[in-house]
């Protein structure tokens, strides 16, 4: 019997047939730019008017929204310092609880992200209609949908160099434009406009919940660079730092956005206001030309936020399947993309999106969109929870006892943040998610099956060399390396 203890496993090696100019690491600026165009998508442009019916107590409802996303935000960081490698929440559900709690974090990622392309294309859509009347045409609505689609999918396939360059470029675009709205909004703020601290009617906490309900899926996106850490530079420093400025950022500008537009317009027309902020642009500068440069903001949004979901689609079932978990093909990787990930993810949003339009079930699609607010959070229930299993395992290494405290609190405030999104998901919404969840579960008994029926044939020259009296073969044991 050996003595020496099992080595850490260490990430898998990929190979590049292709140019590696195609293939550049991402720096702090682009996984943080990465972190916030994935947080931040179309859905600010509607957030204000979408909470107004509740009054200014809906900013409570964004403060603890905040709090919520950046503990969760810290959580990734320090599970990345430990396990720096693609995958994020697969990467640390596996490495805690084992293949199964991996797939499920990796299957119900993968959800969440082609669902939330294929709503975020017909969002574009919607904002494309302001400047050219495609809704005339059910063709060429369907037309624009798939472009939307298919560009960041282009871009994606061209390498991580063009996605770093195209996700940067999106959020400077964005930011700009919010940014004078945020902020030039707050020289035309007058408190009138503001109309009751609680407008619902019912209690301070009940109001404070159902707004929180809406503003839950804005926050989806924080664990962006977690999930990409194996092709950003330095992961163990620089995961971390992203997320957090990434998720402060993206916060400063909700909060800034909406507190503007709501000191800018008043409350009885905010409430049904279809485009909040051109309403305040228009306010502010006079014309009416804010229709324009408010559609023309939110499409370039969503283009970044597509660009960069198409990534994290492919990155998530490239780890699951390195490690037999996921179908082989998704190992496929040309110039730092998982090529087939990202063609798989796009190929079904498009479906999706097709069905949507040519089907007129507005609603299922909408409860789909729903459905991914839940799937979102099984990763984040995993992640979290892992964390915890890492700091109460006894593994003195692994753990650093001087911040034990600190990130034990952390770790709590996100786990109890990830189940207020289950909560704020709705009951339809779990429903759904459970049903999706249960196709996985169908799909790792399959992938499962075939990994043990690998590794039976693999152990079988072991079990010949122990009667010849070699060393009986044993299964690697599995352990963390040390962070």
């Amino acid at each position: 019997m050996s003595t020496a203890t099992t080595a850490p496993p260490t990430p898998h090696l990929e190979r590049d047939p292709q140019p590696r100019n195609h293939a550049r690491r991402f720096g702090l600026p682009v996984a943080t730019a990465l972190v916030m165009g994935n947080i931040i998508g179309g859905g600010i442009f509607l957030l204000p008017a979408s909470v107004a019916p509740f009054g200014t107590i809906s900013l409570v409802a964004f403060g603890v929204l905040t709090l919520g996303a950046i503990a969760l935000a810290l959580v990734f960081g320090r599970l990345a310092r430990r396990l720096p490698q693609t995958g994020g929440p697969y990467v640390y559900a596996r490495a805690a609880f084992g293949d199964f709690a991996g797939f499920l974090a990796a299957w119900s990622y993968w959800i969440t992200a082609w669902v939330s392309n294929a709503a975020l294309a017909v969002a574009a859509v919607g904002y494309l209609d302001v400047l050219v009347p495609v809704h005339e045409s059910k063709l060429a609505t369907i037309a624009a949908a798939l472009a939307f689609q298919w560009l960041p999918g282009l871009a994606n396939l061209a390498g991580t160099r063009y996605v770093g360059a195209v996700q940067v470029v999106a959020t400077v675009l964005k930011f700009v434009p919010l940014l004078v709205v945020a902020v030039g909004g707050l020289f035309f703020f007058d408190p009138a406009n503001l109309g009751p601290f609680q407008a619902s009617g019912g209690s301070p906490l009940g109001a404070v919940s159902a707004s929180a309900a809406i503003l839950l899926f804005s926050y989806l996106g924080v664990e962006s660079a977690a999930v990409s850490a194996g092709e950003v530079r330095d992961p163990r420093r620089n995961v971390g730092r992203a997320t957090v400025l990434g998720t402060l950022g993206a916060a400063a500008v909700y909060l800034l956005g909406t507190l503007s537009v709501f000191g800018t317009v008043a409350h009885d027309r905010l409430v049904h206001s279809a485009a909040p902020f051109s309403d305040a642009t228009n306010i502010m500068f006079g014309g009416s030309w804010g229709g324009a440069a408010v559609a023309c903001m939110a499409m370039v949004s969503i283009l970044g936020a597509l660009n960069g979901w198409t990534l994290l689609s492919a990155q998530a079932p490239y780890a699951a399947a390195r490690d037999g978990l996921f179908p082989k093909v998704f190992t496929v990787k040309r110039r730092g993309v998982p090529t087939v990930g990202v063609v798989v993810t796009v190929v079904l949003a498009s479906l999706l999106t097709v069905y949507n339009y040519t089907a007129g079930t507005k609603g299922v699609f909408e409860i789909l969109v729903l459905v991914t607010t839940f799937t979102a959070t099984v990763p984040y229930l995993l992640s979290t929870a892992a964390q915890i299993h890492f700091l109460l395992s006894g593994q003195r290494e692994k753990v650093s006892r001087a911040r034990l405290a600190r990130d034990g609190v952390l770790a709590l405030a996100a786990f109890g943040f990830s189940l207020w999104l289950v909560a704020g998901s709705g009951y339809a919404a779990v429903y759904q998610g459970v049903l999706f969840l249960f196709v996985g579960v169908l799909v790792y008994a399959v992938m499962a099956a075939r990994k043990a029926r690998a590794a039976g044939a693999t152990s079988r020259p072991a079990e010949t060399g122990d009667e010849a009296g070699d060393t009986p073969g044993t299964p690697e044991l599995r352990e963390l390396p040390q962070g």
